[in-house]
C-alpha cells in the first residue's frame, strides 16, 4: 500500500501495536534545562538513563543572554539558577552529552539538534518542549513530550503513543520578494486555525516548500504546534542531505552512503492518501504578521484590522473582541499604522544564520528608531554571524547583540519587554503576557522585525529593500 512519510517512519518504529495505542521506539531525545522534573522522578525510582548516547542536552530556557561571562552569578532568579545547576548535575550523573551555559556548542535545543547533525531523516525524536516539531523539517517524526513521558523515554527509550492522522498542506507557486518561511507558516495558520491540525501530523509539500532552504523549512515546521498539530514534517531531499553532510553527528564514509539509500525511500509515495489536504498559492503570500493574541490572528502587511462582526464563528468573534481590547487596536486600522516600542530577533523559530542575514540586510547602513536586541539561536550561529560581520551591522544600526538562548520568547532572565509596550518579535507565540506583563506582541519574520525597528512602526519590508 502507498504510504506517507509519517506512516513509513511510524511503521518502522512500532514495537507493540494494541490498536488504540502503540509502543514506539524513540531513536533520539533532546533535553534542556527545564528537564529537571523528569530526572528527579527517575532518581526517585532509582533508575538511570538507559541509553545515554541517544540523548543530547543543552541549557537554553533559563540562561542569561547578557553578562554570560559572569556565569551563574548573573542569573538573577534563584529558581532559574537552580535549574541550570541541576542541568549540569543531571547530565554528568547520567553520562549525557551536555552543552552547558559556557559550552562552545550551547544553544537553543531546536537549533543545536539540526546544526550538529543529531537530527536526521527517518528517526523518531522527542524533547520536553512543544516546538520539537521543528526537527520534522529534516524528515524526522519529532514531537514534544511532558515530564512523565520524558521520564519514560529516559528510562526505556520507548513511548506509548496514539497514532495521529495525516494532513498534507501543499504550497505551490514562487514566493515573492520579502516572503520567508515564517510568512508561509503564519499564512498557513491563518488559513487552518490554531486547532486546524489537532490530532494530525502535518506534511508540508509543494514547489514553494521545496524551494525553501533548510532554515526556512525549520521555521515552517517549528510553527506546526501553533496550528495544534502533533508534528510537522517535510520530506527529505537534496537540500536536506547537503545540509547534513559533514556535520558532527551525521553518518560518515560508508555509513553516509548507507544512510542516504535509506533516506531516499522515505518521501511520501505518489498514490498515498492523507486524511486531510489543504492547498495555498505561495505566489499570493505577502509578508505576514499577527494582529491579535493567537498566531491564527494573522494578516498580510497590506491588510487592515478586521471587524469582529465579520466573523461567523461566535467563539472566534468573541476572541477577536478580546484580542482587539488587549492589543489596543480598532477595526479598519491599517497594520502599517501600528507603532512599535521594542524589537526582538531570535528564538528557535528565527534565530538561525539565514534569519540574521535577512535582518542584517535590511538594517545595513540604517539606524533603528526603537530599542531592540538580537539573540542568536546558538553559540555556533553567533560565531558564524560574527565571522561575517553581521554583529557589527546590528550594533551600528543600534540593536543590542547578545548571547544565545530562548531569551525574549518567554520573557526569561530579564529578556522581557517593559510593561504595556508593543513588540515586533520573531518568536512563535503571542498570547497575553507572553513577552512580559501586558506586552502586546506582533509575530513576524526577521526582515519585517528589522523594518519595524527602523521605522518605529509595522512596515512592509518590501518598501525598504
Amino acid at each position: 500500500m502507498p504510504q506517507t512519510l509519517f506512516e513509513k517512519i511510524w511503521q518502522q518504529h512500532v514495537i507493540v501495536d494494541k490498536g488504540a495505542e502503540a509502543l514506539i521506539y524513540i531513536d533520539r531525545n533532546l533535553l534542556h534545562d527545564g528537564a529537571f522534573h523528569a530526572f528527579g522522578a527517575l532518581a526517585k525510582e532509582g533508575r538511570k538513563v538507559r541509553k545515554p548516547r541517544q540523548h543530547l542536552a543543552t541549557a537554553d530556557h533559563y540562561v542569561p543572554t547578557s553578562g554570560r561571562e559572569k556565569g551563574l552569578a548573573n542569573v538573577v532568579d534563584a529558581d532559574a539558577r537552580e535549574m541550570i545547576r541541576l542541568f549540569d548535575l543531571n547530565g554528568a550523573d547520567n553520562g549525557i552529552r551536555s552543552f552547558g551555559m559556557d559550552h562552545p556548542q550551547q544553544g537553543i535545543v531546536h537549533v543545536i539538534g539540526p546544526e550538529t547533525g543529531f537530527t536526521q531523516p527517518g528517526i523518531t525524536l522527542t524533547c520536553g518542549d512543544s516546538h520539537t516539531s521543528t526537527h520534522g523539517a529534516m524528515g524526522a517524526y519529532a514531537f514534544g513530550v511532558g515530564a512523565t513521558n520524558l521520564k519514560q523515554v529516559l528510562a526505556t527509550q520507548c513511548l506509548w503513543q496514539k497514532k495521529p492522522k495525516t494532513f498534507r498542506i501543499t504550497v505551490d507557486g514562487k514566493l515573492g520578494s520579502g516572503v520567508s518561511g515564517k510568512d508561509v507558516a503564519l499564512a498557513i495558520i491563518a488559513k487552518i486555525g490554531t486547532a486546524g491540525g489537532t490530532g494530525h501530523v502535518l506534511e508540508y509539500a509543494g514547489s514553494a516548500i521545496r524551494a525553501l532552504g533548510m532554515e526556512g523549512r525549520l521555521s515552517v515546521c517549528n510553527m506546526s504546534i501553533e496550528a495544534g498539530a502533533r508534528a510537522g514534517m517535510i520530506a527529505p531531499d537534496d537540500t536536506t542531505y547537503q545540509y547534513l553532510a559533514g556535520r558532527e553527528y551525521a553518518p560518515k564514509s560508508k555509513l553516509w552512503d548507507e544512510a542516504l539509500a535509506l533516506w531516499r525511500v522515505l518521501p511520501t509515495d505518489d498514490d498515498a492518501v492523507f486524511d486531510r489536504e489543504v492547498s495555498l498559492d505561495g505566489s499570493a503570500i505577502e509578508p505576514t504578521l499577527t494582529w491579535g493574541t493567537t498566531p491564527e490572528e494573522a494578516l498580510p502587511v497590506s491588510a487592515t484590522i478586521p471587524d469582529p462582526a465579520s466573523y461567523t464563528d461566535p467563539n472566534k468573534r468573541a476572541h477577536a473582541v478580546s484580542a482587539l481590547q488587549y492589543m489596543g487596536l480598532t477595526p479598519g486600522m491599517k497594520l502599517t499604522d501600528i507603532e512599535i516600542d521594542r524589537v526582538f530577533i531570535g528564538t528557535c523559530t528565527n534565530g538561525r544564520l539565514d534569519d540574521l542575514r535577512a535582518a542584517a540586510a535590511v538594517l545595513k547602513g540604517r539606524k533603528v528608531t526603537v530599542q531592540g536586541w538580537v539573540s542568536p539561536g546558538s553559540t555556533q550561529v553567533k560565531r558564524d554571524a560574527e565571522a561575517e560581520g553581521l554583529h557589527r551591522i546590528f550594533e551600528e544600526a543600534g540593536m543590542e547583540w547578545r548571547a544565545s538562548g530562548c531569551s525574549g520568547c518567554a520573557a526569561m532572565n530579564g529578556d522581557s519587554v517593559p510593561d504595556g509596550m508593543r513588540a515586533a518579535s520573531t518568536s512563535n507565540r503571542n498570547f497575553e503576557g507572553r513577552q512580559g506583563k501586558n506586552v502586546r506582541t506582533h509575530l513576524m519574520s526577521p526582515a519585517m522585525a528589522a523594518a519595524a525597528a527602523i521605522t518605529g512602526r509595522i512596515t512592509d519590508v518590501r518598501t525598504l529593500t
